[in-house]
């Protein structure tokens, strides 16, 4: 991509690199001139699993966690930019343990933000999720007072020291915990497979596609925005038909219900931001609300175009058809290796 030289000869950091997202841009930058890529995280099982998997001397690992800014100040010794991925994202285990999502998704972030700026690095994104749009869970609620910390801070930071920024994006297809990779599992084990509501919608994404919003935002984002993707979405019942379809399976689909804290559609943009939002083709540019504490700003001057404006949603986007399911699903390498384990069995 033409926009990779502004790696040339960088160091960048990852938070929380040994996930899907790490991994994807791993394999994205490991053949450009990037001078070094570091993954930062707590688990030295994942981190040792990746260094036999890259071979690599472009990558090295530095074991620590968020909640420790020290651990993170260690690791940015040279560092130009950091991706901060680092989350609790599951929405079912941040429902009953909602303190620790704060200390990683909150608490995490403020260490991020201010061990990269007292280390001069010179940008950082922070990535959100759909899920911090109009919150209704734990994982949902920690993500939006990320978002909030992370625009409070680009308000204090001078740009010229540390940019600070973010991306939000929906659903990535066959990432870690997800839909798509249970299906599959439940077709080879000849299960039902089980949608918890069928006429629920989520933003279809692949890990590419995350990775293009964050290199987006790198080249394109003001100090405090958030960058958002657009993107397709798709029924749960039209996604394990698909999926179904895909592999020639009869297994039935069996409805068990809505899970602990979701939701029946997801929101990108919500009605407020959408209202601010600057078009820019594929993808939305939220701008940082500049207002300062005079609060009379507030009180005095009410938006009166905000109550015609819409949200940005899972059930007004694109809705995708099977057949077009089917081939979003077969760009994803997962898919197709998981495809062909299944005919050669």
């Amino acid at each position: 991509m033409g926009s990779d030289y502004m790696f040339n000869n960088k160091v960048l950091l990852i938070t929380g690199g040994t996930g899907s997202f790490g991994n994807a841009v791993l394999d994205r930058f490991l053949e450009t001139d990037i001078k070094e890529i570091r993954i930062f995280s707590r688990d030295e099982k994942k981190q040792d699993d990746m260094r036999k998997k890259y071979k690599n001397k472009k990558i090295s690992f530095y074991l620590g966690d968020v909640r420790e800014k020290e651990s993170i100040k260690n690791a940015l010794f040279n560092v130009d930019y950091v991706f901060h991925a680092a989350a609790y994202k599951q929405v079912p285990s941040c429902e009953f343990f909602p303190m620790e999502a704060v200390k990683t998704n909150v608490i995490g972030t403020e260490n991020v933000l201010a061990a990269s700026t007292e280390s001069r690095v010179k940008k950082v994104i922070c990535l959100s999720t759909d899920k911090a749009a109009y919150p209704i869970n734990a994982m949902g609620i920690s993500k939006a007072m990320m978002e909030k910390v992370f625009v409070a801070k680009s308000r204090t930071v001078p740009v010229e020291n540390t940019l600070i920024c973010g991306t939000r994006y929906g659903n990535v297809m066959a990432s870690r915990g997800s839909v798509i990779p249970l299906f599959i599992e439940q077709i080879k084990n000849g299960e039902p497979l089980t949608v918890t509501d069928p006429d629920m919608t989520r933003f279809l994404m692949s890990l590419e596609d995350a990775v293009e919003l964050v290199v987006f935002a790198f080249n394109n984002a003001n100090a405090g925005d958030i960058m958002v993707q657009k993107s397709p979405a798709s029924t749960i019942r039209d996604l394990a038909i698909a999926v179904k379809e895909l592999f020639n399976a009869e297994n039935e689909i069996k409805i068990i219900g809505t899970r602990h804290g979701e939701k029946l559609y997801e929101t990108l943009l919500t009605r407020e931001e959408h209202l601010v939002a600057e078009d820019k083709g594929d993808f939305y540019r939220v701008p940082a609300d500049t207002r300062d504490l005079n609060y009379e700003k507030f009180f005095d001057e009410g938006d009166k175009e905000l109550s015609t404006q819409d949200e940005y949603n899972s059930h007004n986007t694109k809705r995708l058809s099977v057949d077009e399911i089917k081939e979003k699903l077969m760009e994803l390498e997962y898919v197709r290796e998981e495809l062909k384990q299944w005919k050669n069995k």
